[in-house]
């Protein structure tokens, strides 16, 4: 990296000097804190390794990358960040480049290219360093292609700095441009189809195949209630138009699914302005704060032993009867449990686990603290570990049977309301097994890094983040055991 770009006019490239950077660790991830000489303000970038080597290698790339493109500099307007990019591609052309070095000066430039792709998923950007993220990881792509001998996308940019350098000194100096009526833009309207189209594009290959799956979803239904607002143009959105698809998005859902819908609006509406697609995002501070909490509660200990004693009677290898076990004395998420395979139950320390991980293709799991080993504590709620571990060896698990976190949780959910009948509420749903082990572990005085290791919870805190990884099985082991005593009670 050093080598790259090292044209005189390029290593001079920056007015602000950055202070000493900053390294520190979280969650197992090293982070880089920097900020400009005589400024408070500074910044935090993942360096997306837990390899010490690594994300130096990473850390001095990217501070090269801050430096190279002004990117240190949060007051740098787009005119200056313009006339450098344009400065920057002038170099490139009239650096030499030995036959011997191609090679060298190919990678750099790739490894510059993937400092910005970095830069832009985790740095604070303003929008001008947002433009000169984009054309700049732009530049390094038609860098690589004037080393392969085609200087057309190089030239192509040059010339579109120079133009809308052009344009803008047109608009300051002609009076018929720059005085009187507003002149048509003539431009085409903006639907939400077309921006998360576009956000996709960007950023769908760094989501889960079951996130982009659910995000999609959300999509969907946010288009579909705009369209019945008649909100066909977002680039003339308002406060009023974002009131009423507040107010369509309500209909018929519970708060904390309208938050989550507005959530992602908000998500696709900031990448539009900082893509520069849009002038303003007008959904900001729209989440209902009444009755925006989840209305699904626990299930009481007597309907938990209700609905043990009933799956108890299924067949040794029906999936149903232990997928409902396995729900109700681990507090697993129903996709966790779909997609646990023969190899997923396993011995650790003596003790029987199953080990919720997405080490295999089409597994996943919701965020990095959902990976974790749950004990089996035998005759937890009744269930029974000698016959759970012979029904898997039966195929008695729903992977085997090709049921998917979907599938499981419709036919999951009849069970449930055949064994509970009308003593089950409406907000009893197959998650309230999740909270009923999260409620006895609360009820019983489980400490709580203990108990969100068992969940796979994440406080969102450094302290426990780093600690609750590491609470052994044994100490797991005994939360439950503890939490499931027949003395502790879940009453609603």
């Amino acid at each position: 990296m050093a080598d790259m770009l090292s044209v005189p006019s390029v290593q001079a490239v920056s007015q602000i000097s950055l202070a000493s950077p900053y390294h520190y660790r979280r969650s197992g991830v090293y982070y880089l804190r920097v900020r400009p000489v005589g400024s408070t303000t500074s910044c935090t970038i993942s360096l997306r390794s837990s390899d010490r080597p690594t994300a130096m290698i990473n850390s001095k790339s990217i501070q090269h990358a801050l430096r190279v493109f002004h990117l240190d500099n949060p007051e740098a307007s787009w005119s200056e960040l313009k006339a450098r990019l344009r400065d920057l591609g002038e170099d490139i052309l009239a650096t030499p480049t030995s036959w011997e070095a191609l090679d060298a000066m190919s990678m750099n430039y790739s490894d510059m290219g993937e400092a910005l792709h970095g830069i832009s998923r985790t740095h604070a950007l303003t929008v001008p360093q947002a433009r000169m993220v984009n054309a700049g990881q732009q530049m390094m792509r038609a860098a690589e292609s004037r080393l392969k001998g085609d200087t057309k996308p190089l030239l192509g940019m040059i010339e579109e700095l120079d133009q809308e350098e052009d344009l803008n000194s047109l608009c300051l100096t002609s009076p018929s441009l720059s005085v009187g009526a507003p002149q048509a833009t003539h431009r085409e309207p903006l639907s939400w189809d077309t921006l998360t189209a576009s956000y996709l594009e960007e950023h769908a290959t760094h989501l889960k195949a079951s996130t982009l799956a659910s995000t999609k979803t959300n999509f969907k239904v946010i288009g579909e209630a705009m369209s019945a607002t008649g909100l066909n143009d977002l680039r003339l959105h308002t406060r009023a138009d974002i009131q009423k698809l507040r107010t369509k998005l309500m209909d018929g859902r519970a708060g904390s699914t309208v938050n989550n819908l507005l959530s992602k609006l908000v998500m696709v509406l900031d990448w539009g302005v900082l893509s520069e697609l849009l002038a303003k995002n007008h959904a900001t501070k729209m989440k209902l704060r009444k009755d925006a909490d989840s209305k699904r509660v626990s299930f009481s200990r007597e309907q938990v032993v209700s609905l043990m004693g009933h799956v108890a009677g299924l067949p040794l290898d029906s999936w149903e009867r232990w997928s409902i076990s396995l729900l109700a004395v681990t507090g697993a998420r129903v996709g966790e449990v779909a997609h646990l395979s023969r190899a997923d139950i396993r011995q650790v320390d003596g003790l029987w686990c199953i080990d919720i991980n997405e080490n295999a293709e089409g597994k996943s799991i919701k965020n990095k603290h959902s990976s974790r080993l749950v004990p089996l504590v035998d005759g937890a709620l009744g269930f029974d570990l000698s016959a759970f571990l012979k029904a898997v060896q039966l195929g008695a698990l729903p992977s085997e049977h090709g049921i998917t976190p979907p599938k499981a949780s419709k036919e999951l959910n009849a069970v449930l309301r055949a064994a509970l009948g009308e003593s089950q509420k409406d907000t009893q749903k197959l998650h309230s097994l999740r909270h009923h082990l999260s409620s006895s572990m609360q009820a019983a005085g489980v400490q709580t890094h203990f108990a969100q290791a068992v969940t796979g919870h994440s406080t969102g805190t450094i302290t426990y983040d780093n600690y609750g990884s590491g609470v052994s099985v044994k100490s797991k082991h005994e939360a439950i055991e503890r939490a499931l005593h027949k003395d502790v009670r879940i009453d609603l």
